[in-house]
């Protein structure tokens, strides 16, 4: 291998590592989001509001690198399907990026007030979406399609988390007027982390795509 291509495979890698970085500080952003909840903790909050910046950051910066080794390098088969999936995923971690920004204006909005019911699954649910995100990166730099494959047809477990909290917070609010505000902004909450996982199922597909060129699985 010429000194060009192992070049060309090094930049590949820092690619990888960047995008790994970003996904750390987004799971890091969607527990904080809920442990901002649990314990009332506006401070925690607004920083998850304040590190989307940085996540956006890391959006433009793998999305002008991506662009600029696609440009110079012309890279063609597995290694261009795997600079344009890295490019697609930043978009996907930066769109969870926002869902824990969103958490957190909701958790903003609820403030101090006592909640109206124990939201124990919001962590439980949290752990599973976290773990979920974690697995589909690993299968990604792995290019483990068995993995990819087996995160992505596991979202029935968060889709029941949602629709467990939701029926249950309307069971409240059908009885209680005044639960009604909070009731929305938890049920916001819920569902923002039902998006994330999705966004983990289109990780998984772009992992698939990558591997075999073609998004079924």
């Amino acid at each position: 291998m010429n000194d060009s291509r192992k070049n060309f495979h090094l930049e590949i890698n820092e690619l990888e590592n960047e995008m790994l970085k970003m996904g750390s500080i987004v799971g890091e952003s969607i527990r904080n989001s809920i442990k901002a909840l649990v314990d009332k903790d506006i401070a925690l909050a607004n920083q998850v509001i304040a590190d989307d910046d940085i996540i956006d950051d890391y959006e433009l910066s793998l999305e002008e690198k991506c662009t600029k080794l696609i440009a110079l390098q012309q890279p063609v088969a597995i290694d261009l399907r795997k600079i344009i999936v890295i490019s697609k995923l930043a978009t996907d971690l930066e769109r969870i990026g926002d869902n824990a920004s969103n958490i957190a204006y909701k958790v903003k909005k609820i403030d101090q007030e006592k909640l109206i019911k124990e939201m124990n699954s919001l962590p439980k649910m949290t752990d599973l979406v976290v773990n979920r995100l974690r697995e589909s990166l690993e299968a990604f730099v792995d290019m483990d399609l068995k993995k990819a494959k087996k995160v992505a047809k596991s979202d029935e477990d968060v889709d029941v988390f949602d629709e467990q909290i939701v029926a249950e917070l309307l069971t409240i609010m059908k009885t209680d007027c005044d639960k009604i505000e909070q009731g929305v902004s938890l049920m916001f909450i819920s569902r923002f982390l039902e998006r994330i996982a999705d966004h983990s199922t289109n990780i998984c597909e772009r992992t698939i795509y990558m591997k075999t060129g073609k998004m079924k699985y």
